[in-house]
C-alpha cells in the first residue's frame, strides 16, 4: 500500500486541487493565497512535496491528481484499520459502537455494502 500522508494544511491544498483540476499552476497559486494565504513559494514548495509523494502532478504548468480525493481516503482508512486493529474490519467497528450506537440506516448501509460485496 502506498503511504501518502498528508499534514492539516495539507490535506487543505491537496482540496483546492482536487476541487478545482486541471488548473494551472498560476491558478493554483491564486487560489492558495486567496484561501491559505500563501505566497507563490510556498504553494510551488508544497505542490513539489505532494507531486514528490506521487499524488499530484504539474507538467507543463498544468496540476492534476494521480490519487482521487475518494481513493486517498479510502487509502487512509485501509491504514487506520490495519495500524490500529491489525487489519480487523469487525475489530474496527466494534471499538467504534462501543461508544456510538448504530443508526438503524446505518446498519442498513452496511447490510447493503456486505451484500455488495458477498456478489
Amino acid at each position: 500500500m502506498a503511504d501518502y500522508r498528508l499534514g492539516e494544511i495539507e490535506k487543505r491544498f491537496a482540496d483546492i486541487i482536487w476541487n478545482n483540476e486541471p488548473l494551472s499552476s498560476r491558478e493554483l497559486v491564486e487560489l492558495c493565497g486567496e484561501e491559505l494565504n500563501w505566497k507563490k513559494s510556498t504553494t510551488y514548495t508544497v505542490l513539489k512535496r505532494v507531486c514528490e509523494r506521487g499524488l499530484f502532478r504539474n507538467v507543463d504548468g498544468e496540476v492534476t491528481s494521480l490519487v482521487s480525493r475518494e481513493e486517498f481516503y479510502a487509502l487512509q482508512s485501509e491504514k487506520f484499520v490495519e495500524e490500529t486493529f491489525s487489519g480487523s474490519l469487525p475489530g474496527f467497528l466494534a471499538a467504534f459502537t462501543t461508544r456510538k450506537k448504530l443508526s438503524e440506516k446505518e446498519i442498513a448501509e452496511l447490510e447493503r455494502i456486505i451484500k455488495e460485496q458477498k456478489g
